[in-house]
């Protein structure tokens, strides 16, 4: 047993949409021995080699090898087990506080340190640790900490799961001593705490005292004092609820980008290769659109003179329609970029706010409605350096109090140090006047660290934060999702006559 004082049990990360999340538990039996005055330290690395083999491995529920040693032979009766669970049910919290009375004493001159464990039985009959209170002090009656975890992690989401308490009278050297121990489900523990105020108790047995003491009762008591469970809504649930995605597109076509007609250009339209703005579009845009319900993208441009007067635009619509900037696809973004390239003059500064600020609009008219029913995704495009960065700032802070988020993607080789403070991963962004963001909103990917790797590697990374930012916002406004919407089975158009 290692000391309780160390911290313990990460919570599993986020999972994936649309992919099943797979609990791993590895044990060790007979390792070698490779310290010479003290015990080893074990621990274990897995590796997942990518697409040919290595794979199998979690095909099975339970599997187990012996351990080689580097020169190709068995590291003697040394044997690794991996047992594979695959996690479903809900993404619930459950908030617990315990407390305890009476506590045997294990200590000659003082009293003794207790703290308590708890291990849930796995299918396998093996008992997982999932939980370990902080060690109090001198204390017969300590009242600990109370705790936040997963209802996977505590139970496995199966509420009927036994549950093993046990308490220890702590020591420095490791060698805790046993206090007592008792069993319950979490099905028990909440009918337990059901009603405001009610607790539920449980005497805290040391079965070798039980066997051998003939008036023994037990040594202590355990008190569950709060049971709460915290409803935690995933990505996948605003989405099955009837929230949409919403996606804008924003195309910097600055001056800085170089001339069209040049093939150094950003913005060059070679019938050999596309440029890094369509490589950048088709990329993660490809991806957007299976978000989108009607597959529709309002799709701007900044920093160009259009017609007909030729005046500076910092959100003009690419399909130059400003009353309706939507266009049909992707492919239908890529093609008004096309036509709309040849009629604009390419010039400048690189003003960011009013893109975010025009975005801004329609989400806080959905802010409104106190449901989540939009979110709006702003993706910018874009090769260089903020003008605006005053006030850019300020429509982020604004815009992070809304149901949006903000994607850029930086073109090219210029210095993205502006972008990454607007990013926010250093600290929190502050608008000009000092007022912080609400929340992180901004996404920045440098396109030239993806421009040899798969596309789906760029779409993969940039939009990584959208789920949490998405389940972050609606949280944070207390709005829970729709009702799952029914699935209507997908339809073949008819072959025309």
């Amino acid at each position: 047993m290692s000391d309780p004082e160390m911290g313990w049990v990460p919570e599993p990360p986020a999972m994936t949409l649309g992919a099943s999340r797979v609990e791993l538990r590895v044990s060790c039996h007979g390792l070698l021995d490779r310290d010479t005055l003290t015990k080893p330290h074990p621990c274990v690395l897995l590796k997942l080699y990518s697409d040919e083999q290595w794979v199998e491995i979690v095909s099975q529920t339970k599997v187990t090898k012996p351990l080689l040693l580097k020169n190709g032979k068995t590291a003697g009766k040394s044997t690794i087990t991996i047992v594979a669970e695959e996690v479903s049910g809900t993404n619930d919290y459950v908030q617990l506080t315990f407390r305890a009375h009476k506590l045997d004493n294990k200590d000659l001159f003082s009293k003794s340190d207790p703290f308590m464990e708890i291990y849930k039985t796995n299918g396998d009959q093996s008992d997982q640790l999932v939980w370990r209170t902080e060690v109090v002090k001198n204390n017969l009656n300590p009242n600990w900490e109370p705790f936040r975890l997963s209802l996977h992690s505590l139970c496995s989401c199966d509420v009927h799961r036994p549950l093993k308490f046990l308490v220890y009278d702590y020591d420095s050297s490791g060698k805790h001593d046993f206090i007592g121990e008792f069993t319950s489900t979490f099905q028990e523990m909440q009918e337990g705490t059901a009603n405001p105020g009610q607790e539920m108790q449980w005497d805290c047995i040391n079965p070798k005292y039980r066997d051998k003491k003939k008036n023994y009762k037990s040594s202590g008591t355990v008190v569950l004092a709060q049971c709460t469970v915290e409803k935690v809504h995933t990505f996948l649930d605003y989405i099955m609820g009837g929230c949409q995605i919403s996606f804008t597109v924003a195309i910097d076509f600055t001056a800085s980008n170089g001339d069209p007609r040049s093939s150094q250009s950003l913005h060059c339209l070679s019938p050999r290769q596309p440029n890094h703005y369509l490589q950048a579009l088709r990329a993660v845009g490809g991806i957007c659109q299976d978000y989108d319900s009607d597959k529709r993208f309002p799709a701007f441009g900044f920093g160009a003179r259009i017609p007909p007067n030729f005046e500076v635009s910092h959100d003009f619509a690419i399909n130059f329609d400003p009353e309706n900037p939507e266009c049909e696809e992707i492919s239908g973004v890529i093609a008004s970029y096309r036509r709309c390239l040849p009629q604009i003059q390419l010039y400048g500064p690189t003003n960011v706010a009013p893109i975010i600020n025009r975005v801004a609009g329609p989400a806080q008219r959905e802010q409104s409605t106190g449901q989540a029913t939009k979110y709006s995704v702003l993706l910018v495009l874009t090769d260089g350096v903020v003008s605006d960065m005053a006030e850019t700032r300020a429509a982020i802070v604004h815009a992070s109090r809304l149901p949006m988020s903000i994607i850029i993607v930086g073109v090219g080789n210029a210095d993205f140090s502006d972008m990454r403070l607007l990013d926010g991963d250093d600290g929190p962004l502050r608008c000009p006047r000092g007022v912080p963001a609400a929340r992180d909103i901004v996404q920045f990917v440098p396109f030239r660290d993806f421009k040899d790797a798969a596309p789906s590697a760029l779409a993969k990374c940039v939009l990584a934060e959208v789920p949490r930012q998405v389940v972050e916002y609606y949280a944070s406004q207390g709005i829970s999702p729709g009702a799952p919407r029914p699935c209507t089975p997908a339809t073949t158009p008819s072959p025309s006559p």
